[in-house]
């Protein structure tokens, strides 16, 4: 009954298979094989972005600091949720991959930047540019740390106040296959024609072993980044294990069925959680992320029943008798006899 993340889980049995038929053979290294060219060309399809340059790296946080580094110079700010990965669990990689650039966090509720608060965060950072930096990009997460998703029109107006004043767009998706799910929208709206410029779509907490693409609307952008990926030591070799991966996992929408299932599982979670005494959903589920409030003494009945979560945030005193907040992530994997046999012990 393991909920404490979806990296947790294994990897998906077609995804598997893919990289089992990938180890036969001699193929060209460094990206120049013809499954990596396959990868590429359906990344592409799926996104209607032809022209789009498309580069795989193993881990979210290359993906996210490389594609800021397009963005933003060493005397740039970056603008990001106060919650966001690449300011809370990145230990500082977009500042050091892109040379010094400083990360704006601004505020909003359930994981979103509004464009008021972002407008305000604008204006505030946008003065004294010599002494200061310079406003150079946006990064969007989506779906959020707090679970809840930007919709395209949500990102256009972000993207909009961006672009107004010659900031870049990044998008971190390293859920981006459980927003698309919960969203039912295609990828190019969610991105490029919302006025995304680039893209990190993860793999590795939706069924893959670990491969996020690097998807650059704009391919003007695609040779610098090749030179920053080799130079981060973010080039892999067997560059065909990472491509078999994405080859499998968009195959048949596959990604977006393990999305939407573990979406469902966070659904049936939150309803049983919901109906137990003293318990309060702290915030909406819209993806594959439950948050709630539960009485210390089911706290510790949870431990006991060997159900695994993360306390959230991770500075609460175990101590203390008063309630605890919880986050619990559903994956690809998680049964619904794990949610029942969940909820079951805590009840």
């Amino acid at each position: 009954m393991n909920f404490a993340s979806d990296n947790a889980g294994g990897v998906h049995p077609r995804i598997m298979a893919a990289l089992a038929a990938a180890n036969e053979g001699h193929v060209p290294s460094y990206g120049t094989d013809r499954i990596t060219r396959a990868a590429q060309d359906r990344v592409r399809e799926l996104f209607d972005a032809p022209e789009a340059a498309v580069h795989f790296v193993a881990t979210g946080t290359a993906a996210n600091a490389l594609a800021l580094s397009l963005l933003s110079p060493g005397w740039g700010k970056v603008f990001c949720h106060s919650d966001a990965h690449v300011q809370t669990s990145e230990a500082g990689a977009p500042e050091f991959f892109s040379g010094g650039a400083k990360l704006i966090p601004v505020p909003g509720t359930g994981g979103r930047i509004t464009p008021e608060t972002l407008a305000e965060a604008l204006h505030v950072h946008g003065r004294d540019a010599v002494h200061a930096g310079r406003n150079a990009a946006l990064t969007l997460t989506n779906a959020t740390e707090w679970g809840t998703v930007y919709g395209p029109d949500e990102v256009a107006a972000l993207a909009a106040l961006a672009r107004a004043q010659g900031l870049g767009v990044h998008m971190d998706g390293a859920r981006f296959a459980n927003a698309l799910a919960s969203l039912d929208v295609s990828p190019a709206d969610l991105t490029w024609r919302a006025g995304v410029d680039i893209l990190s779509l993860g793999g590795t907490k939706n069924g893959c072993m670990g491969v996020e693409a690097v998807v650059i609307f704009d391919p003007a952008l695609s040779e610098e980044f090749e030179f920053r990926r080799k130079r981060a030591g973010a080039l892999v070799s067997k560059h065909r294990y990472l491509a078999a991966q994405v080859l499998a996992w968009l195959e048949g929408e596959l990604w977006l069925q393990l999305a939407r299932h573990a979406n469902a599982m966070a659904h049936e979670l939150a309803l049983g959680l919901a109906r137990l005494p003293g318990v309060r959903i702290d915030q909406r589920v819209e993806s594959n992320t439950v948050f709630a409030t539960i009485p210390r003494a089911l706290h510790r009945r949870a431990g006991a029943s060997g159900i695994c979560y993360h306390l959230w945030p991770h500075t609460q005193d175990a101590k203390d008798e008063e309630p605890v907040s919880i986050r619990l992530v559903c994956g690809w994997d998680t049964r619904l006899d794990d949610v029942t046999a969940a909820l079951r012990a805590l009840a």
